[in-house]
């Protein structure tokens, strides 16, 4: 069966080349996928494997489990040595996985490693799912792709609802409801308390300005159709941030939305191995001179509501105009988008996109999930400092019509049970997934 013209294009002009091939399956093609970067992770994988092998065995039959064993050249040795254990024991072990579809990408021996200038976590999650997209059973069935982490656990209803969530959504892209596990250690679990109760009440806070990138970024939780991960572009090659950046094209070009019907479990160890994310960030906050002071005021918040609103309800005055509203509502405001250079942009919006629908997309499009984040990060340098969760979470409960419970760790249980189940707002479809 041949590729679809879609897919030859981009495996033409924007897959990785280089040495990397799957082993270890039949090369039969597949309903999905799911991709699995590994780096030292000899242990925790076989736990991971494990939990995916609890979903129920006629779905494991569709979906391949693919895993990017990965290092560059100048990766600490013993985490070479870890590297090499794994794919020991995935040549090993692949038939006691049963009933896994499992395969792997070699990204670690001599001569396949990756490259030093841009080899991480966005590369390895690339190969694997540039190389998947020949392992797909185009024409026959609606095929998905998910990312997941060596270190993350998984329910055995996660196949189904990946399976269920595409079936009844026209969106392309889908972040799964999470929970880090809390540590026994006392300052461990505070710090990842207060990171995980930073990044719910941020996705809360862009809830109710009205982004349409209030979701989650988190790579362990991504998934879409494998035709919207070819019409986005695909994966980036980032050390870090690669979820956030992948996630934010995925949404400009075919929607993201929260799913429901199962939750993953990243880990939360303390780490290093990234620029930024969850293991540095819980590290921080695991210092005495890291704080809690993570939480953006509930009056930026409020502030980029307006700011949404004014440009998206005022479609059709200009650049100027709308500048001068923004002058009027915050300087702050008004000294971002002349930074950004903001009335220039909109006319040429304004040129370009005649329609209320068309400019509103081309806007967000422009004030994306970046911009966003820069104006809040503007507005945290001056008038709102970043604070500590107990002046930012009432506030922001109190915006969806809940009163805060009493304290950091009884306020994340409270957001957690919020999100998982307000998370699978659907709309209705005009495709359907077959399995």
């Amino acid at each position: 069966m041949s590729l679809p013209a879609t897919v030859q294009r981009y495996l033409a002009r924007r897959a990785v080349p280089g040495p990397w091939r799957i082993q270890g399956d039949d090369g039969r093609r597949f309903a999905g996928a799911v991709v699995i970067p590994a780096l030292a992770e000899s242990t925790d994988l076989f736990h991971t494997l494990s939990s995916l092998a609890a979903n129920p065995p006629e779905l494991l039959q569709q979906f391949l489990i693919l895993v990017v064993v990965n290092h560059r050249p100048d990766t600490p040795t013993a985490q070479q040595a870890d590297n090499r254990r794994t794919l020991e024991l995935l040549n090993r072990r692949c038939l006691c996985l049963r009933p896994l579809q499992l395969a792997w990408i070699d990204a670690a021996s001599p001569g396949r490693e990756l490259p030093v200038a841009d080899g991480g976590v966005g590369l390895a999650r690339k190969i694997g799912f540039d190389l998947v997209l020949e392992r797909l059973a185009w024409g026959h069935t609606d095929p998905l792709l998910a990312a997941l982490d060596a270190d993350t656990l998984v329910q055995p209803d996660y196949l189904p609802a990946l399976r269920d969530h595409f079936a009844q959504t026209a969106k392309g892209g889908a972040v799964l409801p999470f929970c880090h596990p809390l540590p026994d250690d006392a300052k461990q679990r505070q710090a990842m308390v207060l990171y995980e109760l930073y990044l719910r009440c941020h996705v809360l806070g862009l809830g109710l300005a009205g982004s349409p990138y209030a979701f989650h970024t988190i790579g362990s939780t991504m998934a879409c159709r494998a035709d919207s991960y070819v019409r986005c572009g695909g994966m980036n090659r980032r050390q870090a941030g690669e979820d956030f950046y992948f996630l934010q094209q995925l949404a400009k070009t075919d929607g993201v939305e929260q799913l429901s019907g199962t939750v993953v479990f990243p880990s939360a160890r303390i780490s290093e191995r990234t620029p930024f994310g969850t293991g540095r960030s819980v590290a921080a906050l695991c210092d005495p001179a890291g704080g809690g002071s993570l939480f953006h005021q509930p009056r930026a918040y409020s502030l980029l509501g307006d700011w949404l609103k004014h440009a998206t309800g005022h479609w059709q005055d200009t650049g100027a105009a709308i500048q001068q509203w923004a002058g009027r509502t915050h300087p702050y405001l008004a000294q971002f988008l002349e930074r950004e250079n903001f009335v220039a942009v909109w006319d040429r919006l304004s040129r370009n996109h005649a329609t209320a629908v068309a400019r509103r997309a081309a806007f967000h499009g422009w004030f994306d999930g970046l911009k966003t984040t820069r104006l809040l990060h503007y507005l945290a340098s001056g008038p709102w400092p970043r604070c500590s969760p107990e002046h930012a979470v009432p506030d922001l409960m109190n915006g969806i019509g809940l009163e805060a419970a009493a304290g950091a760790e009884q306020q994340l249980m409270q957001l957690r049970r919020l999100q998982a189940a307000t998370g699978g707002n659907r709309r209705a479809t005009h495709r359907r997934t077959t399995f």
